[in-house]
């Protein structure tokens, strides 16, 4: 059985079959994509910190507004992706452990949330998105509201 909080096309969390104590498949989704492609069994204690971090900075507007205001989401991406400088690491999101260092993503805030990600490898390859940057937007309470009722679940005893 799984349980999704959130809307795919927008961003949700699925949480599924717990795997021992400690592991258990989560998949993201975000712009109508999944992100978990190559990996979905999280180790829990580790992505339950890096999730509620994620949240409360979220919801307390600890996001920074877009870097570069006249420029499309997916030209921010391609601008921050290609700073060698650590002012990119402003800017990263959801790094949250193994079921996500498949994707490089940023985050601002501009009134909504925007999430902008691309893969950085695909197992099999995504030929329909080759370079595809994907963005979401999402109001920020909404964000941390989805994190946080995931988070919770997380923590749960898992049923086995």
């Amino acid at each position: 059985m799984t349980a999704q909080f959130g809307d795919r096309a927008a961003f949700a969390v699925e949480i599924g079959e717990a795997l021992s104590p400690d592991l258990r498949v989560v998949d993201l989704w975000a712009a109508g994509v999944r992100i978990t492609t190559q990996d979905d069994v999280a180790y829990v204690p580790s992505l339950v910190h890096y999730m509620r971090s994620t949240a409360v900075r979220v919801r307390q507007g600890q996001v920074r507004p877009c870097p570069f205001p006249a420029k499309s989401p997916a030209e921010v991406f391609q601008q921050l992706e290609a700073d060698q400088t650590d002012f990119r690491e402003r800017y990263w999101f959801m790094r949250w452990s193994e079921i996500v260092d498949n994707v490089a993503s940023y985050a601002y805030l501009d009134d909504l949330l925007v999430i902008a990600f691309a893969f950085r490898r695909a197992d099999p390859p995504l030929p329909e998105h080759p370079g595809t940057v994907f963005v979401a937007r999402i109001p920020p309470e909404d964000f941390a509201t989805i994190v946080l009722q995931a988070v919770d679940l997380l923590e749960a005893a898992p049923i086995m």
